[in-house]
């Protein structure tokens, strides 16, 4: 990249989409099964519209799953609480389509498949998986997709004090920030369409979500000015939102759930997965790496790919791009890296602790750049500094 001028947007969704509520709920069930076993094997994909919601896929477990207890649950906890909403955690029907992983899927990832592979385990299925880092915010994240998240997270904070009583839980933000080469300089466009009760005039709400929900959020980041422009429910009204207005499935937020846009994705979904899916566990490892590399100041920004086999158990490739931002070369970078990290999927379960029961917390507000995961720790930092000669 050149240091050319250029506008880069991004978006988020807030809890209450019904995608994210789709996320939560099957992340919600696959936290169940893993409370109380850790081997459990989960693939839960959930639909949702007015008044219902629907879970099917392939789970083995040897836990004792309430499924409606943990559904119900989900939707209480995101504030859908009144007949009015469209769905309601009380009434909702719940429909529950859930069967076993298949044995032919189970034999390669247990280490029972082919000879050569025999007691290792492979990856649950094939593909190529991203992780991304840059140096343009605190977390390493890219700034468009931080502050569209940071606005809908501080939204839902307000809502469920009930700060503002007129939100209702469904929402949508989108932040463009203008660029020198990759340094973000100025914040040049802000979205937010909120969900709303009948009883708010447009003014009043607009004002509100302006000075009470972005400003405050945006306004540290120094990047507002005088010509920031701010559209807030563009349409002039948006009460009927959640599942009753759109249905939701699990799976169709990837880029709100990763870098908004800003580097690649190897188009597999995260939630109601469990970690031995490489779409989940190796994209989670993939981001570890890459934030890793940067933190480590052996570049600015850095992109890793990760592929695997289905039964393999350890990746066909590993690739480091960084955008002719290394500090030393790009080949020292990706040695550094095949040496200091476990790629293989058993390796990547060990080194992020993934069979605990802490997923339904991921499915909003994005996987990454948040605190409390394992894959944002840096503490392979001087390990890569050795390695790399940094």
């Amino acid at each position: 990249m050149d240091n050319r001028k250029y506008l880069f947007t991004s978006e988020s969704v807030s809890e209450g989409h019904p995608d994210k509520i789709a996320d939560q709920v099957s992340d919600a069930v696959l936290d169940a099964c893993l409370a109380g076993d850790p081997m459990s094997r989960v693939a839960c994909e959930t639909f949702t519209t007015t008044g219902m919601v629907l879970v099917g896929g392939e789970i083995t477990t040897k836990s004792i799953v309430d499924y409606q207890e943990v559904i119900r649950g989900v939707v209480k906890r995101i504030g859908y609480d009144k007949p009015e909403y469209g769905l309601d955690y009380d009434s909702m029907a719940i429909l529950n389509t859930i069967h076993s992983q298949s044995p032919d899927i189970s034999q390669g990832v247990s280490g029972v498949g082919l000879k050569e592979f025999e007691g290792q385990q492979g990856a649950g299925d094939q593909g190529m998986m991203f992780g991304f880092a840059c140096n343009e915010t605190a977390e390493l994240m890219p700034a468009p997709i931080k502050y569209a998240h940071e606005i809908l997270e501080y939204a839902a904070e307000i809502r469920k004090t009930g700060k503002l009583t007129w939100l209702r839980p469904d929402s949508k933000s989108q932040v463009t920030i203008e660029y020198d080469g990759y340094k973000p300089i100025r914040i040049d466009t802000v979205v937010v369409s909120h969900q709303h009760d009948e009883n708010i005039g447009y003014e009043e709400l607009k004002n509100d979500i302006i000075s009470k929900i972005i400003k405050p959020v945006l306004e540290p980041t120094g990047l507002l000015t005088k010509d920031t422009k701010y559209f807030v429910n563009p349409t002039g009204r948006f009460v009927i939102g959640g599942p009753h207005g759109d249905s939701g499935l699990t799976g169709r937020k990837i880029i709100v759930d990763t870098y908004g846009g800003m580097g690649r994705h190897g188009g597999g979904a995260f939630s109601g997965k469990d970690p031995t899916k490489v779409d989940r566990s190796a994209a989670y490892m993939a981001r570890y790496v890459a934030k890793n590399v940067v933190a480590a100041g052996l570049c600015d920004r850095c992109e890793v790919q990760l592929a695997y086999a289905i039964g393999v158990p350890f990746p066909v490739s590993v690739m480091v791009e960084t955008f002719k931002t290394a500090k030393v070369p790009e080949q020292k970078i990706e040695e550094a890296v095949k040496k200091v990290f476990d790629l293989t999927p058993g390796g990547i379960i060990k080194t992020l602790d993934l069979r605990k029961p802490i997923f339904e917390k991921t499915a909003s507000y994005g996987h990454f750049g948040r605190k409390g995961f394992s894959w944002e720790n840096i503490d392979k930092v001087p390990e890569l500094q050795k390695e790399a000669g940094k």
